[in-house]
């Protein structure tokens, strides 16, 4: 009896069986919760047919998209900030045509 209660003190119950415990069980909560989350992509994977034929449609190509690129003049751009947080965005709006006004002028 004494053997038993020195073995139920030690380390290796108060701190080693818990752990291992822990460990265990939550590896197989996680495989449920994961299951879970593959089980509703099954249910609501199907795409919806009007869908699949408008994407079908959409002739959009990597070349496509370089021609209009290519179309577009990179060299001469202007930098413009944007407002800050604080800032009204209609009032930098506002500045931004008087000063642009102001340089046609």
């Amino acid at each position: 009896m004494e053997r038993l209660r020195r073995l139920w003190r030690g380390r290796t119950m108060t701190y080693g069986v818990p752990l291992l415990l822990y460990l265990v069980g939550g590896s197989f909560g996680l495989r449920e919760f994961a299951q879970i989350r593959y089980d509703v992509h099954k249910l609501h994977g199907t795409v919806d047919p009007a869908l699949k034929e408008k994407l079908k449609q959409n002739n959009v190509t990597l070349e496509s998209e370089y021609e209009k690129l290519e179309k577009s003049d990179l060299d001469n751009w202007e930098n413009i900030r944007g407002p800050q947080l604080w800032e009204d965005s209609r009032a930098v709006q506002q500045q931004r045509r008087e000063a642009a006004r102001l340089k046609t002028e």
